[in-house]
C-alpha cells in the first residue's frame, strides 16, 4: 500500500529544472547558507561593510556648509 504523500514530491523535481533569474537566486542562497560557504561568505559581508564604512567615513565635503565668516560683533578675548 504506497503512502498517498508520494505523489507530493514529484514537484520538487519539476522546480528544480527552473532556470532564470529567480531560480540562480535561489541556487545561490542554497549554496552559500551551507556550513563552509556561510563561513567564507559573512567574511566577505563583514570586510565589505567594514571597508565601505570606512571609506564613507574619510569623505569630506569641500567647503563647510552653512558657516559663513564669524560676524563683526563677536567680542574678542
Amino acid at each position: 500500500m504506497p503512502l498517498p504523500i508520494a505523489h507530493h514530491f514529484e514537484q520538487y523535481r519539476r522546480m528544480e529544472n527552473q532556470t532564470g533569474p529567480a531560480a540562480t537566486i535561489r541556487s545561490f542562497a542554497r549554496w552559500a547558507t551551507t556550513p563552509p560557504q556561510a563561513y567564507a561568505a559573512y567574511f566577505i559581508a563583514l570586510v565589505l561593510v567594514a571597508g565601505l564604512s570606512f571609506y564613507v567615513g574619510t569623505l569630506r565635503p569641500k567647503k563647510p556648509i552653512g558657516l559663513g565668516p564669524p560676524p563683526v560683533t563677536v567680542p574678542r578675548n
